[in-house]
Parts: structure tokens; C-alpha cells; sequence
């Protein structure tokens, strides 16, 4: 089998005694908001270090840049997103959160699925591809599993996250 085009480069520890707790608190509303808000820093971080460092670095949370396209605008849009990997793809989820309206860079994914996920200080272009089900579900569960928030946030809202797949193209 193939490397994966996406490096796997988180720092911190997935046993890391901060994990639990910060779980815990992200799946709050106020956890949320904090998260929500932190989400300007931590593009900068990632930024500066080209994908290599984020606030969430100490729980080793999988953190990728992903630039899209505006679909009205037309100007690039990086935002940081939570990211599951397996095999040759990268997966992202929209939850923004559970709030009631999809995030902004999925809408710019289906108008232009032709993007660039910064990681480990590489600029890898990807193709996106929207999910259907029963895969969504299946991606959507694994993001469960790996952060606990995302059960949560599936439960503020009435609408079906979206999740894409990301192949390096």
C-alpha cells in the first residue's frame, strides 16, 4: 500500500491527562463558544507554522488547514478543521459546532471542490467529495469516537452534518 500524501504530525498526547476534560468541556455550549472564538489564534498558529502547531496541539488533536475557494467572493478562505485519516484520504465534518446553519468553507467545497489542506508544514491540493450515506454516517461515527464532542453537537441541530472526504490530487 501507498504513504499517505498527509503527514501525520500531531505533538502532544493522545493519553495526555488534558484530553478528557477538555473533551468534556468542548461539548458544552460555553466550551464551545471558547473554542469557536480561539478558532482566529489558532488559524494564525497553523499558519505561522505551516500546519505543524495548534492550540489543541497538547490533547494531539489531528488539526489541518483546509483553504477553499469563496464561493461568492472568490478569495481563499483557511479554516481550522478537526480531521479523521484513513488510507490514501483525509476526512472533515461540518458541524460548526451544532450550530443551526452548515459552516461556510462546506458550501465553498460544493460550489469548488478543488482545495488545499496545510499539514506538517506541507501544501498538499485535494479534491473534495461530499459523503452519502451510509459512508457519512460511518466517517461521521469515527469522529465520535476519536472526540466526543461530535455526538453533542449532532444533537443541537436538525440538520445532517456534512462530511467530505479529501483525496490529494
Amino acid at each position: 500500500m501507498a504513504e499517505s500524501p498527509f503527514p501525520d504530525v500531531r505533538w502532544g498526547s493522545g493519553n495526555s491527562f488534558l484530553r478528557e476534560p477538555a473533551a468534556k468541556f468542548a461539548a458544552t455550549r460555553p466550551g464551545s463558544w471558547v473554542i469557536r472564538n480561539l478558532a482566529g489564534v489558532d488559524r494564525r498558529l497553523l499558519q505561522k507554522s505551516r500546519g505543524r502547531f495548534t492550540i489543541l496541539g497538547p490533547i494531539a488533536a489531528p488539526v489541518v488547514l483546509l483553504t477553499t475557494t469563496g464561493r461568492k467572493s472568490g478569495a481563499p478562505r483557511t479554516s481550522p478543521l478537526l480531521y479523521y485519516r484513513e488510507g490514501q484520504q483525509i476526512f472533515v465534518v461540518g458541524s460548526n459546532f451544532g450550530q443551526d446553519h452548515h459552516p461556510a468553507w462546506s458550501g465553498n467545497l460544493l460550489a469548488q471542490p478543488n482545495a488545499k489542506v496545510t499539514i506538517g508544514g506541507k501544501d498538499i491540493p485535494v479534491t473534495a467529495a461530499l459523503l452519502a450515506e451510509p459512508e457519512r454516517t460511518r466517517i461521521y461515527r469515527e469522529f465520535d469516537e476519536m472526540v466526543r464532542v461530535y455526538g453533542v453537537y449532532e444533537h443541537r441541530t436538525n440538520r445532517t452534518m456534512r462530511v467530505f472526504a479529501l483525496t490529494a490530487s
